[in-house]
């Protein structure tokens, strides 16, 4: 299914989205294996590791912000290099920006086999990063086994959606990279 979107900010297609990933975890059932189970849980502490975990980055184009997020994932051992260049061609297919100031950078469908395992790394740029015509102070790259990506993607609308405006400009100018694993890396 695709739903076109040309501003994330002015329509309830955020909260759509946001609603479809929850029922599509809950339809998912009991997940395949032992990793998906905690990945659906939480963002466990193997897919998010503190050290790519970076706060108070210097502003740079989209598309330096995305190939750092690769390099951290590959470097993590997540991914293969050939995933930097995917997650760059999915860029400029869709915008990765879901709205509320964070980015959600992955790979194309074509670089799937370029995953190792299940990672996440979290970027914060506090005077941001122009995603078009839209600003990322949270720049998340993802990159997931089989369906992992879905429980990501799910575990971070909610907690985009839990958080108020407030709270996440908060996030977005924390100093901390310690805060910003415990808002990832929290059990519901």
């Amino acid at each position: 299914e695709h739903i076109w979107v040309r501003d994330f900010t002015q329509n309830n297609v955020y909260e759509i989205v946001t609603a479809r990933l929850k029922e599509a975890a809950v339809e998912a059932g009991a997940p395949a294996s032992d990793a998906e189970a905690e990945t659906a849980e939480k963002i466990g502490a193997d897919v998010l590791l503190k050290e790519n975990v970076k706060v108070g980055l210097a502003a740079v184009s989209r598309e330096e912000a995305i190939t750092t997020a690769g390099k951290l994932l590959v470097a993590g051992g997540y991914v293969d290099e050939g995933y930097v260049q995917g997650m760059l061609n999915r860029e400029q297919d869709l915008s990765t920006y879901i709205g509320k100031g964070i980015a959600i950078p992955h790979g194309e469908n074509a670089v799937k086999d370029t995953i190792k395992k299940t990672g996440i790394v979290v970027l914060q740029y506090p005077e941001g990063v122009k995603f078009g015509d839209e600003t990322a102070h949270l720049v998340i790259g993802i990159a997931g086994v089989g369906n992992d990506h879905l429980a990501i993607l799910a575990n971070i609308a909610t907690m985009v959606g839990d958080y108020t405006d407030e709270q996440l400009e908060e996030l977005f100018k924390t100093k901390s990279a310690d805060e910003l694993y415990e808002v990832f890396t929290k059990a519901d």
